[in-house]
């Protein structure tokens, strides 16, 4: 089996055990208003803890991608999230920095500012130049499914076999984008993109599928809309079942897990391990 690694910017990691990357929203309008950042200052303090606490790699991201959510232009974004890619590559030069966009415009600065992290919520199909603007460089791609925009992506969507179709989809896409060049491809099943409620734990249920692709995984189910409408709870009250589905997630297979709350995430990995070490 392929050797799962991250790699960027002249470095590489092995991926022997699953990873955190921790959330930094650089919006207003994020769906969980616990995890918007508001300024350079306010993200390197959260930056510093998310560290601290057991985050792997930063996930910085300049616009919602919640269902309903308007999209920024790409100059827009930058303007967001370029600074605070400075700071923090300036602050935490060991850190691995992700950027949370589609836009090659964005995707090309970000590179050039030290991101070795692409994460694309729509595998390169929102910007027909993203997938040239990757290619050759040394850089770490994360590809996302979803079902439509996210404007409208979670009115009525439809499957004929959720797994089938999202797991075809992810290993087709990430074939073209290596056969052109992008040095390492991982796959995630977009929870919550363009899925019904029932869709999400289908797909959820069927992860080890995905695990057993010779990709690295990543999920983020953190304190979604699949566990809060599913438990009539609101969004503030979903750390448990994070937790709990986190825990799953790894299981099954799982190498990366994109949480809001970094503490939460790492006692799951911690208790995952000890599951299996003890197991022996």
């Amino acid at each position: 089996m392929p050797m799962i690694q991250l790699v960027g910017q002249s470095k590489s990691l092995e991926v022997t055990k699953p990873l955190i990357m921790g959330i930094l929203n650089i919006t207003p309008d994020s769906f969980y208003s616990d995890s918007r950042i508001n300024s350079v200052k306010h993200a390197i303090i959260v930056a510093e803890q998310m560290l601290k606490d057991g985050a792997t790699i930063l996930d910085i991201g300049g616009q919602s991608s919640r269902p309903g959510s308007d999209r920024l232009t790409s100059s827009e974004e930058l303007q967001r999230v370029l600074p605070i890619i400075e700071a923090i590559r300036m602050n935490f030069q060991d850190a691995w920095i992700s950027v949370d966009t589609y836009y090659s415009e964005v995707a090309k600065a970000c590179i050039d500012a030290g991101v070795e992290i692409i994460n694309d919520i729509s595998f390169g199909e929102d910007d027909p130049m993203m997938l040239s603007v990757i290619s050759d460089k040394d850089i770490t791609y994360i590809g996302m499914h979803k079902k439509g925009d996210p404007k409208t992506m979670q009115e009525n969507p439809q499957y004929v076999s959720v797994v089938d179709e999202v797991y075809e989809y992810l290993i087709k896409r990430s074939r073209d984008f290596s056969s052109v060049g992008v040095r390492n491809v991982w796959i995630d099943p977009g929870f919550g993109f363009g899925k019904s409620i029932e869709q999400n734990y289908s797909l959820f249920s069927q992860l080890n599928r995905f695990c057993h692709s010779d990709l690295g995984v990543l999920v983020g189910i953190s304190r979604k809309s699949m566990i809060y409408k599913l438990l009539e709870i609101n969004v503030e009250n979903t750390l448990n079942a994070t937790s709990s589905l986190n825990l799953l997630a790894l299981e099954k297979g799982v190498k990366i897990l994109r949480v809001h709350d970094v503490k939460a995430a790492n006692e799951v990995l911690k208790l995952h391990a000890a599951l299996h070490n003890f197991a022996q």
